[in-house]
């Protein structure tokens, strides 16, 4: 299994891939696991949280190229934790997707005007999703 791990890392190196490190945040282990199966199948380094709180305390001891959030969790929500985000300078710019059962239009202006740059509701089409991270995070397709 170590020799599988590293020669899969070998591989994407020697294709130029930048690993991309993106913090997927859902109360959701199932939703977690989805996002982040789809986005390790593409080359991304992917981390979770359950939360808000617990997505905020990650991203004060590692950085992150884009999260992945969805609105409707316990501790702290979606939105409150992407207006928390955008308070610290290091994330002010960084790219948000909110990804939520929610559909209505007002849930869609309240996650862009809370700062998100993007919003899918669940569930997201795995080539939708990768299209816009890779979009989002610079990063050329493979």
């Amino acid at each position: 299994m170590r020799g599988a791990l590293l020669l899969e890392k070998m591989t994407i190196s020697i294709k130029g891939i930048e690993m991309k490190k993106v913090l997927v945040v859902d109360d959701s282990k199932t939703v977690r696991q989805y996002h982040r199966e789809i986005l390790k199948q593409k080359g991304y380094d992917v981390c979770e949280a359950e939360n808000g709180m617990e997505a905020l305390e990650k991203s004060l001891v590692s950085e992150f190229e884009l999260f992945l959030v969805d609105i409707n969790m316990p501790v702290m929500d979606g939105y409150s934790f992407v207006k928390e985000l955008r308070v610290n300078e290091s994330y002010r710019f960084t790219p948000v997707i909110m990804i939520s059962t929610e559909a209505e239009d007002h849930d869609r202006i309240s996650a862009y005007k809370n700062g998100a740059n993007l919003y899918f509701t669940k569930p997201v089409k795995p080539d939708d999703l990768v299209g816009s991270v890779d979009i989002l995070t610079y990063r050329s397709a493979a």
